[in-house]
């Protein structure tokens, strides 16, 4: 499944994001000539390429790569100094970073909501504020973004939630788990997905093969082979047919039939599949990648940014 985003995130966040989208963002990551900088939403450059990585901006401030992990503003600025193995967006005012076990292979899609999971590799990871000081100290296995106050973790292998203020306030027991949205977390528990409120109580019983975040009242799910979208009772609103799928954003969902394109809410696609990879729409724009290049999108499939390396 595309863990967007940050359509949870990002664009959900990925996204949310947006599913999990904290504060839209204005700037967005591309990479030219191996380096990444910030484009605003008509193209233009606004950040020149630079960083050896970088994420998306959200609440203010974008995660760079240079040799570590530090912050940016959105004048390319350093908000936060290059100290960290790991560092996620911000989410709620925190963001999870890792300190130790040396740097993680990096994901190719420049809005992932959950760029720590199956992270491996020794560490602990913490949360920061905007000011870069611990806001929770390096405790845990693993780590995802807040949403609604609330953040997954993993300790003694399980995964549980947090506060901001570090409490346990799920227990540990999840196989996996992803940030709230819409009240409701995808958890896996007996190697089924299902969902759970925030008092860990289950809403839809583990069932499903793979799960995403909620997001306008759909959830995409895995059920066999195919992906489908149910809504807050477990029930399929757009039935299983897709070879792959993400949260929805802006009222559209990247899916795969072959190739990826974006259905609405009805499951009629809006902008036909022809991408290699997609994610979701994140304040008007999509991360696509053709031909080994990725791009962005408009809301009508015309490219805002053209694929480049």
């Amino acid at each position: 499944m595309k863990k967007n985003l940050f359509a949870l995130l990002f664009a959900a966040a990925i996204l949310n994001a947006a599913p999990l989208c904290f504060g839209a963002p204005t700037l967005y990551p591309v990479v030219v000539n191996g380096r990444w900088g910030f484009v605003d939403k008509s193209g233009q450059t606004v950040i020149n390429p630079q960083f050896d990585r970088a994420g998306g901006f959200v609440e203010g401030l974008a995660p760079v790569r240079m040799g570590r992990w530090g912050y940016v503003d959105a004048t390319g600025k350093i908000a936060i100094g290059p100290q960290f193995d790991k560092a996620d967006v911000f989410s709620d005012g925190l963001a999870a970073v890792k300190l130790g076990g040396g740097p993680n292979p990096l994901d190719p899609y420049p809005y992932d909501p959950r760029p720590f999971y199956h992270v491996g590799g020794g560490g602990r990871f913490g949360y920061i504020g905007t000011d870069g000081k611990y806001a929770i100290n390096p405790q845990f296995e693993d780590a995802g973004m807040f949403s609604g106050g609330l953040a997954p973790v993993r300790m003694g292998g399980r995964w549980g939630f947090v506060d901001k203020a570090g409490k346990i306030i799920i227990n540990p027991q999840f196989e996996k788990a992803q940030p709230f949205s819409e009240g409701l977390a995808a958890v896996r528990s007996g190697g089924k997905w299902g969902f759970v409120d925030k008092t860990g109580k289950l809403i839809v019983n583990p069932q499903f093969e793979d799960a995403g975040n909620l997001v306008n009242g759909l959830a995409p799910v895995r059920q066999g082979k195919h992906w489908g979208y149910i809504d807050p009772t477990g029930k399929f609103v757009i039935n299983a047919q897709f070879d792959d799928a993400g949260s929805f954003a802006e009222g559209l969902a990247p899916v795969r039939q072959k190739h990826w394109g974006f259905i609405d809410p009805t499951g009629k696609f809006v902008i036909n599949p022809q991408f290699d990879e997609a994610d979701s729409f994140v304040n008007g724009l999509a991360w696509v990648k053709s031909g080994g290049k990725f791009g962005y999108i408009n809301a009508s499939g015309k490219y805002v940014w053209n694929p480049s390396k």
